[in-house]
């Protein structure tokens, strides 16, 4: 790292092209894809953390603490610093402590507005993942992951008035979507758009595909997410693998659903994929012809830059960006099985696999985004 915990920043610390002078920032999300909580959240902010420590530059990270978690934690380099759940004003220590030039939210929450008030003085600024509206909240109180109270409280962690006081007071607002650019700006009555800050993403330099027609699902079994979309295309489809990722956090529902498509012959279920610690993760999307996403609400999901990184045709119910349509099939009647029909026909996942992987190598490869991050951080220090 470039300085150790209690060592005061330089106010205005200079940050090279490869390596850095006494800078710190402060990564802050509900999540960190860790200690059980796995998220695109916490993906994104686990990714750009471990990315900007490859840099050489200093990295705590401010979350609510999981089960098995400690007040203090190692990760990817990063220093995480944790806060009980239900006490978030605890963290307001945590934000002096980690004493950090740039406090960087990672989708705002209540601990957006604790970080300004715990240092008022510092730099501000945030990128929104998935900006939800009421009617968004009411689609996630409807099919909540695991119970409508759990979708209440992360409602009032995330969507309050001190929180939309912290966006509209933050030096810097991004988002990693182009569409969701108005959306940003009309919720938070902001006075200017947000700016474009794309996620990094991996992007291998050779995909070798499988040699039979494989079609993959990379996701967590939440309701919100219906899996069963996908488990009913395989029998379908009967001379094509279909390869299921993920579990639920409902353990009675993860075990309800992995027992009912249990004997779909070209179905497989390996459950959770870490892609931190594993490269199982990277090998099924190089595998895949299709990644099928059939959640009913997403911004501009991971899985789909994954997924186009590895040249899998996208298959969605949502076409955030032009993912969809450009780059596989949108189904917007909820036409699967005719997605999957027309991708394979003519080998057309393949081109638009291409089209897609070119997309993402160009906008959302991990190099080129961290860049784009560190200037981001230059251009607020720099005031």
């Amino acid at each position: 790292g470039c300085s150790i915990l209690g060592h005061e920043p330089t106010r205005w610390p200079f940050i090279g092209n490869d390596r850095c002078t006494n800078v710190r920032i402060c990564l802050i999300c509900v999540e960190i894809f860790a200690w059980g909580k796995y998220g695109g959240f916490g993906r994104a902010t686990r990714t750009i953390g471990r990315e900007l420590v490859k840099r050489g530059i200093e990295v705590y990270a401010v979350v609510p603490r999981r089960k098995g978690q400690r007040p203090l934690e190692h990760l990817d380099g990063m220093t995480v610093l944790s806060f009980p759940m239900f006490a978030p004003w605890s963290a307001l220590k945590l934000f002096k402590q980690a004493n950090a030039d740039v406090y960087h939210s990672c989708e705002p929450s209540l601990s957006t507005y604790i970080a300004m008030k715990a240092m008022p003085d510092r730099k501000h600024m945030i990128t929104f993942r998935d900006p939800r509206n009421l009617w968004d909240w009411k689609k996630a109180f409807d099919r909540p992951a695991l119970s409508k109270f759990q979708v209440l409280t992360n409602f009032v962690y995330e969507h309050n008035f001190l929180v939309s006081r912290a966006v509209r007071r933050a030096d810097t607002v991004y988002s990693p979507a182009k569409y969701l650019i108005p959306k940003i700006r009309l919720l938070y009555r902001l006075k200017a758009n947000p700016i474009f800050l794309p996620t990094p993403v991996a992007v291998p330099e050779v995909v070798r595909k499988a040699s039979t027609p494989t079609v993959g699902f990379l996701a967590r079994w939440d309701r919100v997410k219906r899996p069963e979309l996908f488990f009913e295309l395989a029998p379908q489809f009967p001379n094509v693998k279909f390869v299921a990722g993920g579990h639920s956090r409902d353990v009675a529902r993860d075990q309800y659903l992995r027992t009912k498509y249990a004997n779909i012959p070209n179905l497989e279920m390996p459950g959770f994929v870490d892609q931190f610690n594993s490269k199982f993760h990277s090998r099924i999307l190089e595998k895949c012809w299709i990644m099928v996403n059939t959640s009913t609400k997403e911004a501009l999901p991971n899985a789909f830059l994954e997924a186009a990184a590895h040249k899998c045709a996208i298959l969605a119910g949502l076409d955030p960006d032009g993912f969809s349509s450009q780059f596989g099939y949108y189904a917007k009647d909820n036409d699967f099985a005719k997605g999957v029909e027309f991708l394979l026909g003519n080998d057309r996942w393949k081109e638009r696999g291409e089209r897609g992987y070119e997309y993402v190598r160009a906008t959302f490869e991990a190099d080129r985004s961290i860049n784009q991050h560190i200037a981001a951080y230059k251009d607020l220090l720099r005031g």
